[in-house]
């Protein structure tokens, strides 16, 4: 497979010469021009008229008169426009771009463009249902019949931003035959693959796409990066030149998808032994203005409905919910941190309403082997969380801790979540959809090529991909070589999202270096490939969400110690401890990286993260107005892995990247609950949110 440098004309090749890593911000070619777009300032508009000035030579305009064939982003659903036509449904959707060679000439030009509009009202509340979807397990109408004790609270959760270091862009160029090349900043090369070819209207041969080095992802360029080479592709097209696309922090802040906020009411019946027999659950979630990826973020915050617990009755509801604002996707966790953080806090609400100690409620109700998940399919691995827990209580002193901060002057205070999280895509998300595949290839010289879609955005896929392999085949680690995905070459093995990557493409890469192995000595050059099948004891309903949601169940559990100023009520963290089943870690140093990222982008989520909007703007487009945690807000933590093999993992393993974030909010406000005495109900829970719940006597 060709390196990214070979691949692209008249690469400037310093960045490479120098041993650093060559990001899309790094590529020069000649006769490169720029692009930069020019977006809605309503967040919902009739388009009555667009006025350009009189364009200097070299410089153009494209809009969505110049899509070849579709004018949407090929996703789920056909409602994201690649440019906006007679309106505009958000502020920051895309309308036209300018192009040309000067940046400060495509500023001048845009500032003389006159967009005439007509203002429409907006909508924000949660009335305008997109997607409804709904599951049963049991008898739920039976159990609420009963006059058992009721419980019911609402959560409520915000939005979160990715926060990757390099921001969303591309550069595209033409090659012969009308072809378009694009590289960029990626992590789902035939999502953007696809995608482009539907808007260009083009056989798939004649779009290619590089990905070269990635500067963080967090689910964040899983789906927009395509709306982005749509446009830049259409652009590329019309004009025939090389065009670089890359976008400022505060653009990408602004328009770029987010995290779902979302409202979920819960309702239990608890009889007199305290035991919860049936939980009523409805999800809300907020897509903005587009559908994109939200029906399938849905599904996953509904199937946690009741996260690491067996509850035998459920009712669950939820609704996508249309608004004019920045259209909502893919962030770590796609949806259980929403549903997690809800389910946590309401079991241990519960428990104090009942009087009783929340752990041993919890206990109580903790998932084992052969249960039926939330979805009526069975657990049938090992769950070894209560081995897990003990650990990490030990570790931390949780008990004692407990009774030493019921002071209401000590103002500290010590929370514990237990979390799972499906492995893999949502039902029969693996086998219908996505049928991956895997391809390697050895030559002559015995060198061995991995050539998959697999994307390396820091999480290490590079390296535990690489250990696979060699250590299948039983050869020196140099003697594999794992390119960026170049779709002219690759095979589409999926999205690198949802926990997949090491379980799926791993695993089908361990079965093809086996097979290789047994065919090494007989061939000189040799291809295989490998594609998935699912195990057959897989059973999916789709339309009911019934049976097995996931094949492999991650596990995990999540202790912080917090102190809470009381004069300012400022949060900080003192400690961490977390203990994860991961199936196998095939590199402990990897997923030791991914536990102390994730577990710090959980907490964050729950205490720190603000994120709004005012009629439709987000107030936070810069690192100085969003807070994010440094190294300065990372407390001394401690991490345990415990090996509990999945059989049809490579070497057993499992998910992690996603796993290690989904419990740190409802641990770290079930810290802050204690330490100020009072129910937390909606992350983050600021130092505002925190002074309102003191001043509230009925909490």
């Amino acid at each position: 497979m060709k390196d990214i440098s070979k691949s692209v004309p008249k690469v400037d090749h310093e960045e490479k010469a120098s041993g650093k890593s060559l990001y899309v911000s790094d590529i020069k070619m000649e006769g490169m021009l720029f692009g930069k777009t020019v977006r809605s300032i309503h967040p919902k508009a009739k388009i009555i008229k667009v006025t350009l000035p009189e364009l200097p030579s070299g410089y153009f305009v494209v809009d969505y008169k110049d899509v070849p064939n579709k004018n949407y982003v090929k996703m789920i659903f056909e409602d994201w426009k690649v440019f906006a036509e007679d309106q505009v449904n958000y502020i920051g959707e895309p309308i036209l771009i300018v192009v040309g060679k000067n940046r400060e000439k495509i500023d001048e030009i845009i500032k003389k463009i006159n967009i005439e509009y007509k203002v429409l009202k907006p909508l924000f509340e949660y009335k305008k249902s997109l997607i409804r979807k709904q599951f049963h397990k049991g008898n739920v109408k039976d159990v609420f019949k009963r006059k058992y004790k009721t419980f019911e609270y609402e959560y409520d959760t915000g939005y979160q931003e990715q926060a990757y270091i390099e921001p969303q862009g591309f550069i595209g160029y033409p090659e012969d035959n009308d072809k378009i090349t694009l590289i960029g900043s990626i992590q789902c090369p035939y999502y953007v693959h696809k995608a482009v070819a539907n808007t260009l209207g083009c056989a798939d041969d004649l779009v290619r796409i590089i990905q070269p080095s990635v500067g963080g992802a967090f689910g964040g360029k899983e789906e927009y990066p395509s709306l982005l080479a749509c446009q830049l592709a259409v652009a590329v097209k019309k004009i025939k030149r090389p065009i670089k696309m890359i976008l400022e922090r505060e653009e990408d802040m602004l328009v770029t998808t987010k995290r779902h906020p979302s409202k979920i009411k819960l309702m239990a019946s608890v009889d007199e032994n305290n035991q919860v027999l049936g939980i009523k659950a409805h999800v809300s979630l907020d897509s903005g203005a587009a559908i994109g990826l939200s029906g399938v973020v849905l599904s996953r915050a509904m199937i946690a409905v009741t996260s690491a617990y067996t509850i035998n009755n459920l009712s669950v509801t939820g609704d996508v919910y249309y608004t004019n604002t920045v259209p909502t996707g893919a962030f770590r966790g796609f949806g259980a941190p929403q549903m997690i953080f809800a389910i946590e806090m309401f079991m241990n609400h519960i428990a104090k309403d009942l009087g009783i100690d929340p752990f041993e409620f919890r206990i109580k109700h903790l998932a084992q082997q052969n249960d039926l998940t939330s979805t009526s399919g069975i657990f049938r691995d090992p769950i070894i969380m209560k081995e897990m827990i003990e650990k990490v209580t030990f570790e931390s002193n949780y008990h004692e801790k407990i009774e030493k901060y019921k002071d209401p002057m000590v103002y500290k205070g010590i929370g514990m979540s237990w979390f799972l999280h499906g492995c893999g895509f949502t039902g029969s998300g693996e086998s219908k959809h996505i049928n991956a595949k895997v391809k390697i290839k050895k030559d002559k010289s015995n060198q061995v090529f991995i050539l998959v879609a697999a994307v390396d955005m820091g999480q290490g896929v590079k390296t535990t991909l690489k250990k696979i392999v060699v250590e299948t085949l039983e050869i020196p680690y140099e003697s594999v070589t794992f390119d960026n995905p170049d779709t002219d070459f690759i095979v589409d093995s999926g999205p690198t999202v949802a926990s997949r990557t090491t379980m799926i493409v791993g695993g089908l890469l361990a079965r093809a270096a086996k097979r290789l192995k047994e065919v090494w000595k007989d061939q000189e050059e040799t291809e295989i490939i490998e594609t998935y099948e699912q195990p057959s004891y897989i059973l999916w309903d789709e339309d009911n969400l019934k049976g097995d949601a996931y094949p492999a169940y991650s596990w995990g559990v999540n202790i912080v110690e917090v102190e809470v100023s009381p004069i300012t009520y400022q949060v900080k963290p003192l400690a961490i401890w977390s203990v994860y089943d991961v199936g196998k870690a095939i590199d402990e140093r990897i997923v030791l990286g991914q536990a102390d990222g994730g577990i710090l982008q959980g907490i964050a989520y729950g205490y720190m993260e603000v994120m709004n909007h005012v009629t439709g703007k987000i107030r936070q487009k810069n690192f100085t107005d969003y807070i994010i945690p440094t190294s300065v807000d990372m407390p001394p933590t401690k991490t345990y892995l415990y090996e509990n093999p999945y059989a049809l993992g490579p070497y057993g393993a499992k998910g992690v990247g996603e796993l290690t974030l989904v419990g740190g909010a409802p641990a770290i406000a079930l810290a802050i609950e204690q330490a100020i005495g009072k129910k937390i109900f909606k992350i983050p829970a600021t130092p505002e949110y925190l002074m309102e719940l003191m001043n509230d006597d009925q909490n």
